[in-house]
This record gives structure tokens, C-alpha cells and sequence, in this order.
């Protein structure tokens, strides 16, 4: 099975690039066309695309909108038209921000969406184009995820930071959210080619705040760090158990945080 990833230079990317070491990695789609696509597509040969690029600052977006819909919807359109014409499986990452406006405080499925941003509002936009054009696409709709990355902000570096300059850090005991390691994503990759098209929610679930996540995770590491409780913030709770049907499977956020701990030693790494 060819594999082609976009975004390779990206947090997500580099990550499944790693994982999947014959996987070709796409040139750079910024200001590309559908011939450009198209040619991209045909000529990796691949069976399968994984597609990570996009404008995922929600600042940015909200600053320059036309860049965020070039980026985030018609990039993607252009890669289903491609996947349609020679009949390859296409695999968006979308975000859990699409329920980023939702009047109930969750876990949510599926069905309940009402983005609260322009870059929410843009993914779910395309999520539904894509799958306008190609029923068959998988659209993830992926969490916070971390790693440990020192080129690029995520939850696990801002806590190691913190730590490691006597900082605090200020979570919502009002805030649930799920938080994924990156690491258990490119794992669950062989599974979500096989799944039937249509948006799953993807990630590790919890029933604790953020504000209890970390400050447990905080102890797990054997260390001090001041977390602050910050002002309530909506949920981006997801119930992830349409993507398990299909053996989608993630620990949860406390369970895979003590697991990066594990993997890179952590325990041993913080001074």
C-alpha cells in the first residue's frame, strides 16, 4: 500500500512520516491548483491520502480568512477531486473545534456541531465539500494532541516548560476536553483507512477537567507546578465510540499522558 502525507514539516505530519518510513511525502500545496493537485496525486501512485496541511492557528484564521479557506477548504476539495478521478482513499484531519459554539456542554457525537470560529467554521465546511465529492473520505476530528516536539507548542512541552522555569499554567476545572498522544494517532492510521467515509471523532476521552488532568499529571511526574484555575471555557468534549466500533482504539488522556512519560523517560528528563 502507497501512502502519500501532506504537511510532512507540520506536528501531525512528521509524526506519521516517521511511522510510515515508505510514505511519500507531498511538496508543499500553499497557492497550488487542482491541475497541481491532480499531477501531485497521479504522479505519487498512491493508494491512500493522508492529508495534515492546513492553517490550524485559530488567530490567524480569524485574521485572514481568505488565506484559512484556501488552506482548510479548498486544498482539501482539490485533493478529493484527485482521490475521486483515480479512485484513492482520502483522510482529512478535521478538529474538535467544530463544537466549539454548542449549546450543551457535551461529550458530543457526530451529529451535534456548531462551530465558534472562523477555522471551526472553515472545517466543517470542509468536511462536508470533501465528502460531497467523495462520500468514501474519512474526516478525523482530532484533539489537542502532544508530543514531545520541541518545534512546536502542545500541551505536553507547555507543562515540561513550565516546570522547567518555575512558570504556572492556568486550566478550567469548568473545561473538559480530550487531549491525544501523537504517538497513538499515527498507531490507529492502519485502522482509519479502513473505515466506511464520513466524520468520526477522534482521540482520547476522560471524564475529568483539564484542571484536574494536569494537576494529576503534574503529580504523576513527581514534580511542583502551579496550576491555576483559569475562567470557564466551552467544552470540546468528545464521545469517540462511533471510530471505536471500527477498533479505533486510544488510552484515556490520563492513561496516555503516563505513557509519554514511559516513552521518553520523562521522569528522568526533568531537572
Amino acid at each position: 500500500m502507497r501512502i502519500l502525507i501532506t504537511g510532512t514539516t507540520g506536528f501531525v505530519g512528521h509524526k506519521l512520516k516517521a511511522w510510515y518510513t515508505d510514505a511519500i511525502a507531498a511538496p508543499s500545496l500553499r497557492n497550488a491548483t487542482q491541475d497541481m493537485v491532480k499531477k501531485i496525486v497521479e504522479e505519487s501512485e498512491a493508494d491512500v491520502v493522508i492529508h495534515t496541511a492546513a492553517i490550524s492557528d485559530i488567530g490567524t484564521c480569524q485574521k485572514d480568512p481568505q488565506s484559512s479557506y484556501f488552506a482548510n477548504v479548498q486544498i482539501p476539495m482539490y485533493l478529493a477531486n484527485a482521490c475521486k478521478d483515480s479512485n484513492r482513499k482520502l483522510i482529512c484531519f478535521s478538529s474538535d473545534q467544530v463544537y466549539s459554539a454548542c449549546e450543551d456542554d457535551g461529550p458530543y457525537t457526530e451529529e451535534n456541531v456548531k462551530p465558534g470560529n472562523i477555522y471551526a467554521a472553515h472545517k466543517l465546511e470542509m468536511e462536508k465539500r470533501v465528502l460531497d465529492i467523495l462520500p468514501s473520505a474519512v474526516m478525523l476530528r482530532a484533539e489537542w494532541m502532544y508530543d514531545y516536539y520541541e518545534k512546536r507548542s502542545n500541551y505536553l512541552m507547555m507543562i515540561l516548560n513550565a516546570i522547567h522555569t518555575q512558570d504556572s499554567v492556568s486550566f478550567s476545572s469548568k473545561q473538559f476536553r480530550g487531549i491525544t498522544y501523537l504517538k497513538e494517532v499515527a498507531e490507529n492510521m492502519d485502522k482509519v483507512i479502513l473505515l466506511p467515509g464520513g466524520a468520526y471523532n477522534f482521540g482520547s476521552e476522560t471524564t475529568q477537567s483539564i484542571y484536574e488532568v494536569t494537576n494529576k499529571f503534574v503529580d504523576m511526574l513527581g514534580k511542583r507546578l502551579i496550576v491555576k484555575d483559569a475562567p470557564a471555557r466551552h467544552n470540546l468534549w468528545m464521545d469517540c465510540s462511533k471510530a471505536r466500533k471500527y477498533g479505533v482504539e486510544f488510552s484515556s488522556v490520563i492513561d496516555g499522558l503516563e505513557r509519554c512519560a514511559r516513552d521518553y523517560k520523562l521522569y528522568k528528563r526533568i531537572v
